[in-house]
């Protein structure tokens, strides 16, 4: 049964939208777009079902405690930011308020809404209960507290002290790297928050985010940074005067990072480029992109008076794969500097992670085995299961044996990764062939590299295997 069918009510609000506007939110903080099942709570919520209700209409055993709380850590806080409410009254805003808030911002269709009024003139929907979902949160110690699940950050030794001593050094060229939802945002946020504190000027691009008009051609694309970067450092942008076509378009975007960006600030700046792999298709970008961030990185190393303006530049890339366009070595900026592979979780860090939900005594070290001999030492994996283990009323058995099933905690992101897998006829029968082998498989390389960028296979070698034992389960299902 669909959420139309379950609360028919909710045709008067423009769901779409709405659910739209929170994940962009939620983005925002890492968080993953909002589960199926957190959207039946939502639209029961917004037509005054109280989570005991919720609960009961979806046939949820409880009295709706797994709802209250999930609907307070995953659906309330981006709620509340989505509609700017202030700061001071975050904490108590109640549900009837948002509903009203969310009306006046635009979120119910009226005319719908008209429609659904009885010859008497009354409404057919439910009156909207005064909903207290903070009240769980305040239960669990406070707001920021249950709030902390999108800014826990779990260190891996020694990567982080050897990032943010890079980040101090005069013209580096830091490049991460790890696959999808393995946490390499949450270290670049580090870098870039610690880069602050030193009193150094950032700007931080996120190419996932660019426009599609930007990544039309070089000359586009380098002027967008060249603005952007102006942008962030409260600059008016300049091209007019330091933009010269003759000198060709490499050399007019370092002429105006050169003359006009660099000359102007006494501080160092970490520029950070994240999601670069988004460049790798882009063929009349890349390769001189690449060639421009290798010279500004050869080019901090002089002793002259241009060496001494390009120290100033920190340079900091990430991405999602290894390199598979073919690059010359000596245009690449992928072969020098300090390269930073994100590794899974070991024990202890998860164990860490559990502390931090204040979960490690209910998990035990058994748990924890249990845990990682399905999901291995994946962040993002770890971090939903562990939070999924708090909010719901569920064993850790239970929860691990749903995992690889349609009704499991990660039902949302394995279809994510099954649309990806199915949108590429090819990719689809490579990962057919990893996950039903008795050992390892071979690839072609680029294959291999857009699998692992998925974070979907473990390179051994030449040959990869699945990157946990959840992805071989669920996929030989799905794919045969």
């Amino acid at each position: 049964m669909n959420t139309t069918e379950l609360f028919p009510e909710t045709e008067t609000w423009n769901i779409d939208k709405l659910i739209s506007d929170i994940n962009g939110v939620r983005n925002k903080y890492g968080k993953g777009e909002i589960s199926p099942t957190h959207q039946d709570y939502l639209c029961g919520a917004l037509v005054g079902y109280n989570p005991k209700d919720i609960s009961r209409k979806l046939g949820l055993s409880g009295d709706g405690k797994s709802v209250r709380t999930a609907f307070s850590m995953e659906i309330n806080p981006y709620v509340r930011e989505l509609l700017d409410y202030p700061e001071e009254l975050n904490n108590s805003m109640s549900w009837q308020r948002a509903c009203v808030l969310l009306e006046k911002t635009g979120y119910k269709n009226y005319e719908l809404s008209s429609q659904s009024q009885d010859v008497s003139g009354e409404t057919n929907n439910k009156e909207i209960e005064i909903i207290d979902f903070n009240s769980e949160l305040e239960q669990n110690n406070s707001y920021e507290n249950s709030y902390l699940d999108t800014n826990i950050y779990i260190e891996r030794p020694p990567i982080e002290e050897k990032c943010l001593k890079a980040i101090l050094q005069p013209g580096a060229l830091i490049r991460i790297k790890a696959p999808q939802k393995m946490g390499k945002t949450l270290l670049l946020e580090k870098m870039l928050n610690y880069a602050r504190e030193q009193g150094y000027e950032t700007a931080k691009l996120d190419l996932k985010l660019a426009d599609k008009s930007v990544l039309t051609d070089l000359k586009t694309f380098l002027q967008w940074l060249c603005s952007y970067v102006s942008d962030v450092l409260e600059k008016s942008p300049d091209l007019d005067k330091y933009w010269q076509d003759s000198l060709g378009i490499n050399n007019s975007c370092t002429r105006y990072f050169q003359r006009y960006l660099l000359a102007k600030i006494d501080t160092p700046l970490v520029l950070a480029i994240d999601n670069f792999e988004r460049l790798f298709t882009c063929e009349n970008i890349f390769s001189d992109f690449c060639l421009l961030l290798r010279n500004w990185y050869e080019t901090a190393k002089q002793s002259d008076r241009m060496g001494k303006v390009w120290k100033k530049i920190r340079l900091v890339v990430v991405n999602s794969t290894e390199v598979y366009p073919t690059l010359d070595i000596n245009r690449s900026p992928f072969n020098v500097g300090l390269a930073i592979d994100l590794p899974e979780f070991n024990q202890n860090q998860v164990e860490e992670m559990a502390s931090k939900y204040q979960l490690n005594g209910h998990l035990g070290d058994e748990g924890i085995i249990k845990l990682m001999t399905i999901i291995g030492g994946h962040p993002y994996l770890i971090q939903e299961a562990i939070y999924n283990f708090k909010s719901q009323e569920i064993s850790i058995e239970s929860l691990l044996n749903l995992a690889p099933t349609e009704s499991g905690i990660f039902s949302y992101h394995l279809g994510q990764l099954l649309e990806s897998l199915q949108a590429d006829s090819q990719l689809e029968a490579a990962y057919k062939q990893v996950v039903t082998a008795s050992e390892t498989a071979q690839l072609n390389p680029k294959t291999t590299f857009k699998l692992h960028s998925l974070g979907l296979v473990k390179i051994i070698g030449n040959d990869c295997v699945p990157s946990c034992d959840l992805y071989r389960q669920y996929f030989s299902m799905f794919l045969n």
